[in-house]
């Protein structure tokens, strides 16, 4: 594994991670008010075009990343979706 690869998977973790807790309150709350469904949606778009990218340069820190984001941003949007 390369310095740059670990480097990658670093950061794609703990910007994975910062959308856990997010998920979590929100199912905890039962309530998605707070959260922009304009942003949710624009996020998510640009998470799908990442892990593309991460796919065509064949980037797995990317890949892996962007796939577990991916995920959880369309679980926060399902959940702003379900509960206004």
């Amino acid at each position: 594994m390369q310095d740059t690869d670990i480097l990658g998977l670093a950061a794609g973790t703990l910007t994975t991670a910062a959308f856990l807790p997010q998920v979590l309150r929100t199912w905890r709350l039962r309530s998605a008010r707070e959260i922009s469904l304009g942003w949710i949606v624009t996020f998510s778009a640009g998470v799908a075009l990442w892990l593309v990218y991460g796919v065509r340069v064949g980037s797995w820190p990317i890949i892996a990343a962007n796939a577990v984001t991916l995920v959880l941003t369309g679980l926060i949007l399902v959940l702003k979706l379900r509960w206004r």
